[in-house]
């Protein structure tokens, strides 16, 4: 009896630390995104901050009126290329589609009304000439190359800030707790 014990100790022992060492990986797979997203309405801009360092500055396109473009901190929640518009049933890639190349979506709380839920977006567009504007139902609109060269250095989880600031890229960095080393 005291040997079936001494190996059942010595299996659940086994277990818990089995648990504890896929624990230890699981929150190590967890560690803070150091990227950050701002987009500044105000000027109508977008960095993308990567490990500290500055990698994009882009113009960017926002809502029409203030309401239509959330302010706050929000997380990307998906990613999509060429992706469809429902709306109007425009195929993803098709050159009338209003997304453009690239879909980078973030959840906003709140009932929104939009075609997608709660889910905002930063993405490509058709109309080049509307970036640097007020001129979206809510989303961001940037040129498909910029939305292109985000996408592809962008995470899911990545934080997203939408401010109306007078601030720089620095300053708002600094503001939301990450500094910035430089320029790639």
């Amino acid at each position: 009896m005291k040997k079936l014990f001494k190996n059942l100790f010595v299996v659940l022992t086994s277990f818990a630390l089995g648990v504890s060492i896929l624990s230890t990986k699981a929150e190590a797979g967890n560690e803070k995104n150091n990227d950050l997203i701002i987009v500044n309405k105000a000027y109508n801009k977008m960095v993308f901050i990567n490990d500290g360092f500055i990698e994009m500055v882009a113009p960017v396109g926002t809502g029409r009126t203030w309401e239509l473009t959330p302010v706050g901190q929000f997380k990307v929640v998906n990613m999509v290329k060429n992706r469809p518009y429902y709306k109007k049933n425009i195929p993803g890639g098709s050159p009338n589609n209003p997304l453009g190349a690239r879909w980078i979506g973030f959840s906003v709380p709140g009932n929104w009304g939009t075609e997608t839920g709660n889910v905002f977006a930063l993405h490509g567009t058709n109309q080049p000439a509307s970036i640097g504007g007020y001129v979206s139902s809510g989303c961001i609109r940037m040129y498909n190359s910029d939305i292109i060269k985000l996408y592809d250095k962008v995470a899911n989880g990545t934080p997203v800030t939408i401010t109306y600031s007078y601030k720089s890229f620095q300053e708002l960095a600094k503001i939301y707790g990450y500094s910035i080393k430089g320029f790639r």
